[in-house]
């Protein structure tokens, strides 16, 4: 039983995150979704990846 064509190509990716890297940008993450659409979520100004995403949970930080 096939699973049906491919909704998005590696090589669509790849050169998507080449050329943010050659733009300069800090790609912190890579989604695609199921409809084949390619999302890179990139760092801000400054920013590192990691940096300023909530805790897994919340109480880690209360009882830190």
């Amino acid at each position: 039983m096939s699973k049906g064509p491919a909704t998005f190509r590696q090589r669509d990716v790849s050169a998507a995150i080449k050329a943010a890297k050659a733009a300069g940008c800090t790609i912190v993450r890579v989604e695609v979704g199921k409809d084949g659409r390619v999302v890179l979520v990139l760092a801000t100004h400054g920013e590192k990846p990691g940096l300023g995403e909530k805790p897994a949970n919340e109480w880690d930080e209360v009882l830190k």
